[in-house]
């Protein structure tokens, strides 16, 4: 057995049969209830007591004629006739016709364990060494094959992942066409003197789908698949990372045509230089010999490299040049087609109410990605055990949606009731706010129940997914935001904290107007201060500040004044639709949660048509004849 479970069998084998024999020894020389000396079993036997003795080895069985027993041992030297007649029993004391002499046959089992007991502690030491020599073989063998790759190989003989299973990246799947293309029939390649891309770099938000995609290139080319992360390469010791790569590649060679699949290679690709250790740090080495393999002197193979990252920014120039990463691919977040093609793979198998509207599902998840939609479905299936249903519904998918963006519905929160009129009257003022401005996304859902950390929550419905995003539409979304605390002020003449994360998305859209987009008419289309962020991840690391202290007063002058004609604008509408109002706040009391349908059934009031906030031209006017 060489698995350590195996070895560590072996010894227990052994424990329990040292045990085993440790307790028939003391089981078979445990004191009797009643022993006699040997010289009282021979006089015993000269005053006529006795009736019979049984000899076994050497123990002595005495049995008296008062029907008792009482036991004794002789010497080992002699049988136990010869001790009697030397203690004074005459041959006439052991007539047959005065006693009765049984001698039982020596048990086999005796003889094995005497010699188990002789044996045993020479083979507990020849195991053990056996045992310490097995444990240094296997120590050399792991630290022969410390330096080996640890990438894993899927065979492309039975595909489990083909292009099918990947959706909303048709642009990416076109560029990957022509690697398969290549795997497949790389003669029509040769024969023109083109050249496949050797590296494929994707570049994508986490969740996009980049992982996915490399599988799917692999089932559909059909083709082995080798599969490693980018942190596997780096170790503790200078020089393992490079040993890996190399091991790695040979793999691939043996094994061509086939893919490399490396995960997050910017665990080690960072940029050179750019960090502590010089030029001896295992990170470099390991970078070094992935740059030679890649595109060294040794290039007549057909090993393609496919890499994913989020953070291509730290990615060392000489990995990206053409050669080594001829090609790179964005995976950008799914557009709502995107979304409903990427929804319509992931519900296979599973099984949906006919009411079902993937189209409606697709529009109440801007910004999702593969990975977000995936689990979304996931959890709509979930609930929908929970409620013992046999089929997903259209209502288990909502909830879904809620839950990915607020958090689960806390129903056991206990709140006064005048807390819950003020938290009707926040979210009633959004949802008025929303609906009477023409360039605002329809309300879909209205909520006084507690998510997460909100109290509430109202939720829009865009027509569309929109790349461009007009300042007549940022201005409504402010007013919009603003729609809560303007409802508090009009109503109960005072404000509450519930209105925090209102005001700070407020400022911080009306300053990225300011300073990022050019949209403030006193300042102009200027840039204000260069930011540092990472780019796939959202986060912002540090602002260089370019601009004196004049101009950063007027950018506090201009934020505020978009702030507070966002307030006003929010608290008009509010004052021109106080009816409306008061009854969508007191239908919230009632009923806590109502849906698009509900909401204009209790609004009852015509207002001006959606237009989605999408600048349209303006009307050259006629010429003036002269």
């Amino acid at each position: 057995m060489t698995s350590p479970r195996g070895r560590n069998l072996i010894v227990v084998v052994m424990l329990l049969v040292i045990i085993a024999i440790l307790l028939i020894n003391y089981r078979g020389g445990s004191p009797e209830a009643s022993r006699l000396y040997f010289n009282e079993v021979a006089e015993k036997i000269k005053a006529g007591e006795v009736a019979k003795i049984i000899i076994d080895d050497n123990n002595i069985e005495v049995r008296f004629r008062d029907a008792s027993s009482a036991f004794s041992r002789k010497e080992p030297t002699k049988t136990a006739v010869e001790q009697l007649l030397d203690l004074g029993v005459t041959p006439q004391d052991l007539a047959s016709e005065r006693i009765q002499l049984e001698i039982k046959q020596p048990s086999d089992w005796g003889t094995v364990l005497s010699l188990i007991t002789y044996l045993l502690p020479g083979l507990l030491v020849v195991g053990l060494i056996f045992l310490m020599l097995r444990q240094a073989q296997g120590t050399n063998s792991q630290a022969l094959s410390f330096g080996k790759s640890r990438a894993r190989m899927f065979t492309g003989e039975q595909p489990t992942v083909t292009f099918e299973d990947v959706a909303g990246v048709d642009e990416a799947k076109e560029e990957l066409q022509e690697v398969v293309e290549f795997l497949k029939e790389p003669e029509k390649f040769i024969a023109l003197g083109a050249r496949i891309p050797k590296g494929v770099l994707l570049i994508g938000h986490p969740g996009t789908g980049k992982t996915l995609l490399a599988k799917a290139v692999s089932g559909q080319a059909g083709v082995p698949f080798f599969s490693i992360s980018g942190s596997e390469f780096v170790e503790m010791f200078v020089g393992v990372g490079a040993s890996r790569v190399r091991d790695l590649f040979e793999q691939a060679k043996r094994h061509s045509p086939c893919i490399v699949f490396v995960d997050e290679i910017d665990a080690v690709g960072r940029q050179r230089g750019a960090g502590l250790g010089g030029s001896h740090d295992e990170r470099e080495q390991t970078l070094n010999q992935m740059l030679v393999e890649m595109d060294g002197f040794d290039t007549d193979t057909n090993v393609i490299v496919i890499a994913a990252t989020n953070r291509p920014d730290v990615l060392d120039p000489a990995l990206l040049r053409p050669g080594r990463f001829d090609r790179r691919v964005m995976l950008d977040r799914p557009d709502m087609h995107g979304r409903e093609e990427i929804l319509k793979v992931h519900i296979k198998g599973k099984p949906l109410e006919p009411a079902v509207s993937l189209v409606t599902i697709a529009k109440a998840t801007p910004g999702f990605v593969g990975a977000d939609l995936e689990n979304l479905v996931n959890e709509a299936a979930i609930l929908a055990a929970r409620r013992n249903k046999k089929t997903i519904g259209q209502d288990e998918f909502q909830e879904a949606i809620e839950r990915a963006i607020a958090g689960p519905e806390r129903k056991s929160k206990i709140i006064s009731n005048e807390e819950k009129q003020i938290v009707a009257y926040h979210e009633a003022g959004h949802a008025v706010v929303i609906h009477a401005i023409p360039e605002a996304d329809p309300v879909h859902k209205v909520s006084i129940i507690a998510r997460g950390l909100w109290g509430g929550v109202t939720m829009t419905l865009p027509e569309e997914d929109r790349t461009l995003i007009s300042r007549r539409k940022l201005k409504a979304e402010m007013a919009g935001l603003l729609g809560g605390r303007a409802a508090e002020e009009l109503v109960f003449n005072d404000i509450t904290s519930g209105a925090a994360s209102d005001i700070e998305r407020v400022t911080k859209l009306a300053r990225n107007m300011v300073t990022r987009l050019g949209m403030s008419e006193t300042l102009g289309p200027i840039v204000f201060g260069q930011k540092e962020e990472l780019i796939f991840l959202g986060r912002e690391i540090s602002e260089q500040r370019d601009y004196s202290e004049n101009v950063a007063q007027k950018i506090d002058v201009e934020v505020r004044n978009l702030v507070e004609e966002a307030h006003d604008r929010a608290k008009n509408l509010l004052l021109q639709y106080r009816a409306q109002l008061d009854a969508v706040a007191k239908h919230l009391i009632e009923a806590e949660t109502i849906d698009r349908e509900e909401f204009l059934r209790v609004f009852n009031e015509p207002v001006q048509p959606k237009s989605g906030g999408t600048p349209v031209p303006v009307p050259v006017p006629a010429a003036v004849p002269v």
